[in-house]
Order: C-alpha cells, then structure tokens, then sequence
C-alpha cells in the first residue's frame, strides 16, 4: 500500500477509483480526484502548501509535486498526465494536458488547457503558456500549434490507457 502520510494537522484524500502504487508517497494537504493513478515513486508533498489534483489524471513513475511554503500550491486539473520523473513545482496546470517525461513546470506557471510540454522541458517560473499548443526546449518555448480536437483525443488515450494499466494491479 502507498504511503499516505498526515503532516500538520492534513491527511491526504483519495477520490473513488484511484490505484496508488505501493511505493507512491501522498503526504499533508493532498485532495485527489477519482480515478488518478499514483505510480511507484511518485512524491505528492503537500506538507509545506496544497496540492489539489482533479478526475482521471495520472502521476507516473518518480514524479514529484511539491510547492513553496506559504507562496505557491500546485492545481491539476482533469485529464492530464504527468509523465515518468517529471516535477511540478507550484504550478497550474489546466484540463487535457501532457507533461512529458522529464519535464520540469516551475512555481507560478499556468500550463493552459490542451497543451503538450516535451520530454525535459523547462517552463520557468511564472509562465503562462498558450492553449492548444506544444511547448519544448530549455527554457521551453512554444514550438507547434496543434488542435484542440487532436490533443484532446491523445491526452484521452493516454488516460484510458492508464485506466487500463491500473486496472492490471
């Protein structure tokens, strides 16, 4: 089982259908939305500030989440994936979005809805990134516009997928 840790007065929350891998860590002020999935090694730390992650998202495998005390928290909204060893940092992010492996999404960035970030980008403290478009480099820039119609099919699959894996465990 995950391990779900209480810190100052906060016990993490867990929506319906969630699959949280065994070595997944959820700590302090953590709400979850239903059907997320936490794989192993990811690192939710809301001992410091919040953290609030909305329906069918999934955190994949050494992801962290964190925030700075008193000054950012980190919102996640639906369908968006957070890929292998990526870092959220108190950010926004918005509805059908991709993180890519390796990403890193520094404090008080907003990631706008159906946007794609590349594998090891870096979004910079502060940015707000336009909708409907991919992101990459570092620091990460717009690179590509693509359709709302696209991403939102490919970030659905990539949910549905993990639905699937999850329902392997």
């Amino acid at each position: 089982m995950a391990l779900i840790k209480s810190v100052r007065g906060f016990t993490p929350q867990i929506g319906e259908n969630c699959y949280l891998a065994e070595t997944a860590t959820i700590i302090g002020d953590t709400i979850i939305g239903n059907e997320c999935s936490i794989w192993f090694n990811a690192v939710l730390r809301g001992d410091v500030n919040s953290i609030r992650i909305g329906n069918r998202v999934n955190i994949q495998d050494g992801a962290v989440l964190h925030t700075l005390y008193q000054k950012s928290v980190v919102i996640i909204g639906n369908n968006v994936t957070v890929g292998h060893n990526a870092v959220i940092h108190g950010a926004t992010i918005k509805d059908n979005v991709l993180i890519g492996i390796g990403a890193i999404i520094l404090d008080n960035a907003v990631i706008s809805e159906n946007t794609i970030i590349a594998a090891g980008a870096l979004i910079l403290d502060g940015t707000i990134t336009e909708s409907n478009s991919i992101y990459a480099g570092v620091p990460a820039k717009k690179v590509k516009e693509i359709s709302e119609t696209h991403t939102k099919e490919m970030i659905q699959k990539i949910a549905n997928n993990y639905l699937m894996y999850a329902s392997w465990y």
